[in-house]
This record gives structure tokens, sequence and C-alpha cells, in this order.
């Protein structure tokens, strides 16, 4: 088995090995991965994140060792804070990075860094806050970064910058939490989500106070949510349909 640390800022993971192919997910600076086959220009690998799999260019990151890739699957959290910051590499050369990029492998890239970190998870209440430093991003499909990102980006990175574990798309976060029977019974930071008319779930966005919910959709913007689903004021009609709400985090 081989294993790769990400080693740039940001990084598409395709769907099949070529430039041209499906972003299905993007490798933040500092993910580390197992290298499941590799080619002559691709490799398919297996995010340790949350073993999400797709193509990346093997321009795009670098080889790290068993011993290595073990020393960073640990639950030590270790993230960048602010939206954009840098780090110091070895030629001596600044390199953005993106909010939510891990910083535990500095050492092992010969970077580093000095700006704001999360190393402590933080309490249900600050979700919200965090969610809130996405507003106005683009919707991007497989996008995981204020520059771009998606309905399910935005909640798995919205949880990462406060120490929790969500799967990436939405049908698999769906599986995660405990069910509740009614809209009334949620909370800040719990997980609204959404399906199509064939019953798949296609969306998910996170509840907010007073029947309002934060999502990714066009934007990360806020709107109303109800026992139907998400009330678009500005289109006067709803444009989501709700499937079940879950709470992930206890209070």
């Amino acid at each position: 088995m081989l294993y790769g640390i990400c080693n740039l800022s940001i990084v598409p993971l395709r769907l099949d090995p070529s430039d041209p192919s499906e972003m299905v997910s993007q490798v933040l600076y500092g993910e580390h991965f197992k290298i499941l086959e590799k080619r002559k220009k691709w490799s398919r690998i297996r995010l340790a994140l949350d073993t999400y799999e797709g193509w990346i260019d093997n321009k795009q990151y670098q080889e790290i060792s068993a011993t290595e890739y073990t020393d960073l699957d640990t639950d030590a959290l270790h993230l960048v804070a602010d939206m954009v910051d840098f780090v110091n590499c070895e030629d001596e050369q600044l390199m953005a990075i993106p909010m939510g990029a891990s910083l535990k492998g500095l050492a092992l890239l010969k970077h580093t860094h000095e700006g704001t970190t999360i190393t402590v998870r933080q309490p249900k209440s600050k979700l919200i806050e965090t969610a809130f430093l996405y507003v106005n991003a683009p919707y991007l499909w497989g996008g995981k970064t204020t520059f771009g990102i998606d309905c399910s980006g935005f909640t798995q990175m919205v949880y990462r910058l406060n120490g929790y574990q969500l799967l990436r798309d939405a049908s698999l976060q769906a599986t995660q939490g405990e069910a509740l029977s009614f809209i009334e019974e949620s909370e800040p930071g719990d997980l609204a989500f959404f399906d199509n008319q064939e019953g798949a779930i296609t969306h998910v966005g996170i509840i907010m106070k007073d029947n309002y919910i934060i999502h990714a959709h066009g934007k990360v913007r806020v709107d109303r949510i109800d026992h139907t689903g998400i009330y678009n004021a500005e289109k006067r009609t709803h444009t989501h349909k709700l499937r079940v709400i879950k709470r992930i985090i206890s209070s």
C-alpha cells in the first residue's frame, strides 16, 4: 500500500483519471490518504478524513511512508482558522492555504505556519457562528472552501472546524446521528436533509433558531424552513422538500 499527503492548497479530486472529469470533491492542504491504485499520471486515493475516493493528479501530492501516515492518522485537531492563511515553504516562498486545511503534516512537508489555528473541539453552539464565515461563498459542485463549496462540503467543513466528523455527501451524512420526529424538536446546529422526486437525498443544510436554515444553494445563504422544506422568500416558493432532521451532536 502507498500513502500520500496533499502538499498544495486545494487539489481537485476527480471521478475519473482525466482533467476534464467531474470534480467530486477537493483535497485540502495537509489531508492524507491511501493510494489505492497508481498509474502513470493519476492515482486513485481514499482520504483518511472521510474514506471518500477519487482520482488525483500525481503531480499534486507527496508520497509518504506507512509510518508517517499512521502518525498523521490521529484524532488530534490542528486546522487553519482564518479564511485564507499562509505557510512558509522550504524555499522561503509563501503558499496560500484555505480555512480548514490540516497542519498536522507541517514538519513532514518542511513548512512552517504562524497563523491562528483550531486545536480544541468547540461546543455545538459554535456551529452557526462558523457557518456564517461561509455566507455568500459561491456554490461549486465538489467544493470545500469559501471560494466555492457544495451543500455537503459546507456542512462537513463547518462541523470539521469545530472538531466533529461528517461524511462527505448529503446521502452519507444522512446515515449519521439521531432522527428527530418534528422540526420543533430541532436546535441550532442540527442537520436538515432534503430529497428529490425519486426519494434520493440530494441536499443538506444547518438548522438555525426561529425556523431558519443556512445552506449552499447558488451561494451559502439563509432561508426559512418549515414542515414542507426550504422556503425562498425571493422566489416565493419552496426550493427543497424536507426529508429528515438529524441530530449529530447532543447539547
